[in-house]
């Protein structure tokens, strides 16, 4: 059967007025609109409706029986549609939102207390996770978005860019390159490094920066968590390269951080599935997170650790 839910709404307009010039000026439609409505419902359900006469309108039998059910499913039809429409706009419920280690770390807590503080109907849920994990939970829908070290060619992901920021040395005080005032790639050349292992989305980048670089370096540990590089180094195991999010330093120790010239620069990124829409809080999430990552940018511009034209 081919019918609309215009005819239907029609049909019962003119079942409570009994009329069609009265049903058509309650629904906004011409006497020979409504007439034409109801013709065309008729000869889709292939039975008559209304028996019409010149001074009333009167239902006939089948009429009788779609009148007395279809007015109630309209008004649930109508209800519903509501309460999808509700869902659409409401900021409330619960965003499940991904990230690698230090961007957890560093980045993510003043998104939180911001969400928290600004939209308090919202649950912000963080997995904490390494890179690989963060992308798959993406994809496969457990989480709604993630905020994760540019994944390179992802077609099936929608990617925006929210943070560039550079690789810094990690010594110790007492090091020998601790006492230069920048640090070039070229004396890493024979040094021992701890780096973190191919679950982070930087490791790929510190690798690809070592070959281009030429340097011969000998890798001595490869670890997890990014926390474990302070102590590594610390206890004069190697020395290490890291991202500007895994600062600041802990209080305390004897390490220092160089800037490492030529800069070698990593992006972070918001994620999503591609073509898939996010719920209104999912929307307002991405926006938080996107504002505290250039609020970081704007905080680092009087740092001259991140100022390429200062020699420090």
């Amino acid at each position: 059967m081919n019918y609309s839910l215009r005819q239907l709404r029609v049909f019962v307009a003119v079942a409570r007025k009994g009329s069609f010039s009265q049903a058509g000026a309650a629904i906004g439609l011409s006497q020979s609109a409504v007439s034409h409505s109801i013709k065309d419902l008729e000869n889709a359900l292939s039975v008559k409706l209304l028996d019409r006469t010149t001074r009333e309108v009167v239902l006939t039998a089948a009429g009788e029986q779609l009148a007395s059910r279809l007015e109630q499913l309209l008004e649930d039809l109508n209800a519903t549609l509501l309460d999808v429409r509700s869902v659409g706009y409401q900021l409330s419920g619960t965003v499940r939102v991904a990230a690698s280690q230090t961007i957890s770390a560093h980045l993510m807590p003043q998104s939180i207390a911001t969400a928290t503080r600004y939209y308090p109907e919202i649950q912000f849920k963080l997995y904490d996770r390494p890179q690989q994990w963060v992308l798959e939970s993406v994809r496969q829908g457990e989480v709604d978005l993630a905020i994760v070290i540019d994944p390179g060619e992802a077609s099936d992901l929608h990617c925006e860019k929210v943070l560039s920021e550079p690789f810094f040395l990690l010594c110790r005080g007492d090091d020998r390159l601790a006492h230069d005032p920048q640090v070039t790639w070229q004396q890493l050349q024979g040094a021992k490094l701890v780096l973190q292992d191919y679950a982070s989305g930087s490791r790929p980048l510190i690798d690809e920066a070592l070959f281009n670089q030429r340097i011969n370096a000998q890798i001595v540990q490869q670890i997890g968590h990014p926390a474990t590089l302070y102590p590594m180094v610390e206890a004069g195991i190697g020395i290490s390269i890291l991202p500007a999010l895994a600062l600041p330093l802990p209080e305390g120790g004897s390490l220092v951080v160089k800037r490492l010239v030529p800069s070698v620069d990593r992006t972070i990124m918001l994620v999503r599935r591609k073509n898939r829409s996010l719920s209104r809080a999912a929307e307002v999430i991405w926006k938080v997170v996107h504002q505290q990552a250039q609020r970081l940018t704007e905080a680092r511009k009087g740092d001259p650790l991140f100022d390429d034209t200062v020699h420090l």
